[in-house]
Formats: C-alpha cells, structure tokens, sequence
C-alpha cells in the first residue's frame, strides 16, 4: 500500500520521492489492469498489439521505478557523497556560528535553531527534529543571505555539523 504523508511517500518503508511514488502507482496499476483471458481466435491483431503494448509499458514502468527507487534508497541509506570542510578552513562568520551553536545562543536571527526538515535529501536521513538549522552571517548583507551551519543530534552537542555555501544545494561535514 502507497502511503502519502505530506509530499513524501513510502512502501513497505521505503522513502520514495513523488515522481518515483507515480511511476511506482502507475506500474502497479497498469499490472492489475492487465488481465490474462483466453480470446477467441476471431480477436483482431489490434487487441493482440494493444495487449502487447501494455505487457511492455508494464515492464519499462517496473524498471524506471525500481531504478528509482534503488538510487533514492541509497541516498537514504546514506550512501550519498557528502565531502568535508576542515573547522579552520570555514568563513570567520561560520566558525563563529558553531561556537555559538555549542553555547547554546544566543543567536542573531529568530530562525536559528529551527527544524531542518532535509527535504533535498542530500544529508543521512534521520527522523523528523534531528537536524537544525542555522545562518552563517554575510558580512554587508542586509537578510540571512545563502550560508547555512545544519547540525543534527543534541542542541549544545550535535553528532554532525554540515556547511552549505548555496542554501542547501550542497553540504560538506564540518571536520575538527
């Protein structure tokens, strides 16, 4: 059974972004769409090609969402490549936001500290809370700009810390 939970879907546990999730329905339901009946001999070639082409559509609909699926299950298994950033080697401001994520704050702006929901995937996944996100100040910027400190785990004590210089269209973990 496919299970929809906000923009995300699994079956049998298995995380499925929405476009695997509609190749996936698609394929099982053409598969209990098809039925094995015996025709008689006076049956067109039309039904014959249009059943044929069903058998086909089933099989490349299975492989495209198998396919998909397997690469986003080793995504989620976290398998994805997330390279690393040495602590020194971060911006002065970003070195500064992680010494104030180990204090506990304060911090400089309200959506510090906020859920980071992981919605790109692109960090191990974890259950909804474990990661929170914070901003990495641009100096001459007048808003949050684009520099992000994402850490998951303990509030003052976090497992993994991951830098992202383009707001989350890349992360590196952040390394003693």
């Amino acid at each position: 059974k496919l299970v929809h939970t906000s923009l995300r879907f699994s079956y049998k546990g298995l995380a499925l972004h929405p476009g695997e999730a509609l190749l996936f329905w698609a394929a099982s339901a053409t598969l209990r769409s098809l039925s094995f009946r015996v025709y008689p001999k006076s049956v067109t070639r039309n039904l014959v090609i249009s059943n044929r082409f069903k058998l086909a559509l089933t099989g490349f609909l299975l492989i495209t969402s198998l396919c998909c699926v397997s690469a986003s299950a080793k995504t989620a298994a976290g398998w994805s490549d997330i390279g690393s950033i040495a602590l020194v080697a971060l911006p002065p401001q970003g070195q500064e936001t992680l010494s104030l994520i180990r204090q506990g704050g304060p911090f400089p702006f309200d959506k510090d500290g906020v859920v980071f929901g992981n919605r790109e995937r692109l960090l191990p996944m974890h259950k909804r809370g474990y990661y929170r996100e914070y901003t990495v100040k641009n100096p001459g910027s007048r808003d949050r700009g684009a520099r992000r400190i994402v850490c998951g785990g303990a509030a003052t004590m976090p497992d993994a810390c991951y830098y992202s210089a383009d707001h989350y269209a890349s992360f590196r973990q952040i390394v003693p």
